[in-house]
């Protein structure tokens, strides 16, 4: 009878340790993984494009597929050097903006650096999942585009980024583009308002007049 209660009390002992046992290995395994899982996610960061990468891969496909229409014959599209770059040799795809011509106006002079102008613009950022057009960070009309109720924006030349300003003075009276700024020649690594650091920058402008310095800046009507 003694060896039969020994034989009890040990298989009771080894039933408990078993259960203690899996107790713990349910704990670990929880524990291994939750470890997994955030490893999963550190994963999918490191893996995902940054702001940064994913402005500076829209702007150079974007770049590469305006020279190939240029090269086929497509007027629409423009590939112009910034003008604060060195001029006489070919430079980087970020020395540039893209233009795509929505509209020729009839123009025959083009304002300079020391120039002053009005114009109608709309600036916003890259599409993203989440806004397919790109967010818009700033506009200088209300409601619709249209050129009978618009207030056109008054600014000296010199006085924008790089990149606009490199855009203005390739452009007539009544043109309108769509133009595509990298972030080098925007506003680089600094946070603007609404603008993140690294963004290319997307403007629709129009050039409504351009003013020689000295020249007084009516009111517009």
């Amino acid at each position: 009878m003694k060896e039969i209660k020994l034989s009890a009390i040990v298989q009771s002992a080894c039933a408990a340790s078993f259960k203690e046992m899996v107790r713990w290995g349910g704990r670990c395994c929880l524990v291994l993984l939750a470890a997994l899982a955030l490893q999963a996610c550190s994963d999918d960061e490191e893996d995902a494009p940054s702001w940064k990468e994913t402005n500076a891969n829209y702007f150079n496909e974007l770049y590469s597929s305006a020279r190939q229409r240029i090269s086929s014959g497509d007027t629409q599209w423009k590939v112009i050097k910034s003008y604060a770059k060195d001029q006489s040799s070919q430079g980087i795809p970020s020395d540039y903006i893209v233009v795509h011509v929505i509209e020729e106006g009839s123009g025959t002079k083009v304002p300079l650096t020391t120039d002053t102008v009005r114009v109608d613009y709309q600036g916003r950022l890259i599409p993203t999942a989440t806004n397919a057009e790109g967010e818009v960070f700033d506009q200088s009309w209300s409601g619709e585009y249209d050129l009978i109720t618009n207030m056109p924006a008054k600014f000296a030349v010199n006085a924008v980024v790089d990149g606009f300003a490199t855009a203005l003075q390739k452009m007539h009276v009544g043109d309108r583009w769509m133009v595509y700024i990298p972030q080098e020649l925007g506003y680089r690594g600094e946070n603007n308002t609404s603008i993140p650091a690294y963004s290319t920058l997307v403007f629709d402008i129009t050039l409504r007049a351009i003013y020689k310095p000295g020249t007084p800046v009516p009111a517009w009507k």
